[in-house]
């Protein structure tokens, strides 16, 4: 089982925006709420998909830093590129999910 990084609030996209955790308020990893499925990013949704199977925050499954997918965000149109794909860029150093 390989060991992945969790993807935390704050953390950054592939598109330069950062991760908004909504979907959950009590799960921290160093200090910073733990991302959950549908988190979107800083520039306007871009919900994440959660790459974890079997772990959990607040009901909802973590988002891993695999890098993880995500719907387009607000800048999508017209801006394009990686706004229409604003993937996990960035994961904890220190605190993994193994599922």
């Amino acid at each position: 089982m390989a060991l992945k990084k969790i993807h935390r609030h704050g953390d950054s996209r592939l598109c330069g925006a950062t991760t908004t955790v909504t979907g959950q308020s009590t799960v921290y990893a160093n200090g910073k709420l733990v991302s959950v499925n549908g988190d979107p990013n800083t520039d306007g949704a871009g919900a994440l998909s959660a790459g974890s199977n079997n772990v959990y925050a607040g009901g909802k499954k973590v988002v891993n830093h695999t890098p993880d997918s995500a719907a387009p965000d607000d800048l999508c149109i017209p801006v394009g590129g990686a706004h229409c794909g604003p993937s996990t860029a960035q994961g904890s150093d220190n605190v993994f999910v193994g599922d």
